[in-house]
C-alpha cells in the first residue's frame, strides 16, 4: 500500500484505510471474525467509521458480510485464487490496451520513475520472502497502478485497485510458506519496455505471463499451507 498521512482524511476514509492495509497485510487471519468493538477499542474509531469501513470491504471482497452476525476476513481458496487471477486478465489487459492508446509523457514519466524505484527495493532485498518486504510491495504496487494509469476509464482503474489489493493478501499469507523466492525485476522490466514501445500485443503477453507466475507460486504455496494446517489438525 502505498504510504500516505491518513489523518488528513474524514473519518470514515481514515477507518477504511487502516482496516483495508490491516487485512491486506494479513494482520487478521482469513475467516476471523471482526468485531466493530474490538476493532473501534483497537485502532481508536467510533463503531460508525469501522462499521462503514467494513462494508466497504466486504464489498470489495477482502471481508464477507455475514447477514445478522457481522463480518468476517474474506477466506483464502485455490478457487478463489483462480477466479481471482481470471478476472485480473480480463480487466488488466483491457486496462492496459486502453492505457497504450491514451497515455501522455505523464503517463510515460509515471512508469519509469516507479520502474526505477521498483528496480532499486529488489536490488536491497535480503534472502526472506518478496511480499513481506514493505518498501517492495509499496514500489510494486506503485509500479503496476503506474503501468494502467494512463487508461481513460476511471472505472477499470478502480476495479484494478481492488483486485490488486486482493491478489496482495494472497502473496502476503503465502510467502511464508514459499520455498522459492521469485526474483520479479526482469519481469518488470520487460513489461515497462513493451509499454513505452506501445507494443501492445508484447506488453499484454508480457502481463499475462507475469499474473499467471504469481497465480502459479502462491497456488504452491496456499497448497503447502493447508497441507501444514492438517499436520497440525492431525497431531493435536
Amino acid at each position: 500500500m502505498a504510504s500516505d498521512n491518513i489523518a488528513n482524511y474524514p473519518l470514515t476514509e481514515q477507518a477504511y484505510r487502516t482496516l483495508r492495509k490491516a487485512i491486506v497485510q494479513c494482520e487478521f487471519p482469513p475467516e476471523e471474525r471482526l468485531r466493530v468493538d474490538e476493532l473501534s477499542s483497537r485502532y481508536g474509531f467510533s463503531s460508525s467509521p469501522v462499521r462503514e469501513a467494513l462494508a466497504r470491504l466486504a464489498e470489495q471482497g477482502l471481508v464477507r458480510s455475514i447477514e445478522n452476525r457481522g463480518f468476517r476476513v474474506a477466506p483464502l481458496s485455490i478457487d478463489g485464487l483462480k477466479d481471482l487471477t481470471r478476472v485480473r486478465l480480463l480487466i488488466e489487459t483491457e486496462a492496459l490496451k486502453d492505457a497504450m492508446e491514451s497515455g501522455d509523457d505523464e503517463w510515460e514519466e509515471r512508469i519509469v520513475a516507479a520502474s526505477h524505484s521498483l528496480r532499486l527495493a529488489e536490488q536491497r532485498l535480503s534472502d526472506g520472502p518478496i511480499a513481506l518486504d514493505e518498501s517492495w510491495s509499496e514500489r510494486h504496487r506503485a509500479f503496476h497502478l503506474a503501468i494502467y494509469s494512463g487508461c481513460s476509464s476511471p472505472l477499470l482503474l478502480n476495479l484494478i485497485e481492488q483486485l490488486f489489493d486482493n491478489a496482495e493478501r494472497y502473496r502476503r499469507y503465502s510467502a511464508r510458506f514459499r520455498k522459492a523466492h521469485r526474483k520479479k525485476n526482469q519481469e518488470h522490466q520487460l513489461i515497462m519496455k513493451a509499454v513505452l514501445k506501445r507494443d501492445k500485443r508484447a506488453a499484454v503477453s508480457l502481463l499475462k505471463k507475469h499474473i499467471r507466475g504469481t497465480e502459479q507460486s502462491v497456488m504452491e504455496s496456499v497448497l503447502a499451507m493447508h497441507e501444514t494446517d492438517q499436520e497440525m489438525a492431525i497431531a493435536r
